[in-house]
């Protein structure tokens, strides 16, 4: 009797299995046919391989891990972008965070929001030739400084001259479109030119001048305490879908620490989503800014993505000193860290 109990028993499991099978694949099959979320990205200018985490996140299928649909383009500017943002035209967008800071601060400014620092320190820098006396940021006193119509760091740049000492009457403005800023310090035509260190440098030495007579004055170093590009969010999209927000984090996360990883392939992939991209020069761009803008100390301790609130607040008062606010924004108007990971899933690996 016992032996027929048992086979009873085993009949009976082998039915029981046979039903919940269909039930399994059922499940799987809806989570393979669940809809994936389109986000539109838009970078606020061209592409270079600053941007290259964004692109490993996508090529090694962080994204759609995610269940996130992601598409890049390209405006002209951070103001433009923030624009497209506002509008709904894009769900999420890489912008200088300290134009978010002067768009804020104007009249009824959507309500924007960085939810993720790409560049823990601003990449401004002033770029100048050893040859011409400059050595020290004070040296540029009676100096000739090229600078492009809208440049970002000079929105920057009577903040670091008060705190530096120097007196702006004495250095010389000379202003330039944005193709001609790396021929004609070249050319010697100007003493420094004002830019991105990981652009302008970086051209410079591509153009033939030689290293060791190029000084970057990075704003970082001389007291400039305000961060760089960070990922900005549609707030109506945020809203309605935090986890698509929380898993495009999580995904550039990752393609941050394949970055640092493997530089070379990630300065390919860049390279390769540009016209005639030369894969030497962005390698040497992505190494630059990686050292200087992304694996700070900061970074280091706190992890990546996040903001410390004083710090922040000490660069809007920074900005203060150039720009006049209709209405002052606070650090909470400008961060929200509610889609960031735990500190341990944001530290470099």
């Amino acid at each position: 009797m016992s032996g027929f109990k048992t086979i009873a028993l085993r009949g009976l499991l082998a039915v029981a299995i046979l039903l919940a099978a269909p039930t399994a694949r059922e499940v799987m099959a809806a989570e393979t046919a669940a809809p994936s979320t389109a986000i539109h990205f838009t970078f606020d200018r061209p592409i270079d391989a600053s941007m290259a985490p964004f692109f490993l996140a996508a090529k090694d299928g962080g994204f759609g891990t995610e269940r996130l649909n992601v598409t890049f383009n390209t405006a002209a500017g951070s103001p433009e972008t923030l624009a497209r943002v506002a509008k709904g035209d894009s769900e999420l967008a890489l912008v200088d965070i300290n134009e978010l800071i002067r768009f804020r601060g104007g009249d009824d400014a959507a309500p924007l929001k960085a939810v993720f620092v790409l560049h823990n320190r601003a990449p401004y820098a002033i770029v100048a030739r050893r040859s011409r006396g400059i050595h020290l940021l004070p040296d540029l006193d009676g100096k000739t400084v090229g600078v492009v119509d809208g440049d970002l760091s000079m929105r920057l740049w009577p903040a670091l001259a008060q705190q530096n000492g120097i007196n702006t009457q004495n250095v010389k403005f000379h202003k330039m479109s944005a193709a001609v800023r790396e021929p004609i310090l070249s050319a010697g035509q100007v003493d420094a030119v004002a830019g991105f260190s990981y652009l302008s440098a970086v051209n410079l030495r591509d153009r033939g001048v030689p290293g060791a007579d190029l000084v970057v004055l990075r704003f970082a170093d001389y007291g400039c305490e305000a961060y760089g590009f960070a990922v900005v969010a549609n707030p109506a999209f945020a809203a309605a879908k935090p986890e698509a927000v929380k898993g495009f984090v999580r995904a550039l996360i990752a393609g941050i620490n394949a970055t640092v990883k493997e530089p070379a392939r990630a300065a390919n992939e860049a390279a390769s989503r540009i016209d005639d991209g030369d894969r030497d020069l962005e390698l040497e761009r992505l190494r630059t800014v990686l050292v200087d803008n992304v694996l700070t100390d900061e970074v280091r301790r706190n992890g990546l993505g996040g903001i410390d609130p004083a710090r922040l607040e000490r660069s809007i008062d920074q900005i203060a000193q150039d720009f006049k606010f209709r209405k002052k924004p606070a650090a909470g108007d400008i961060f929200d860290n509610r889609f960031l990971p735990p500190v341990a899933g944001r530290l470099i690996n």
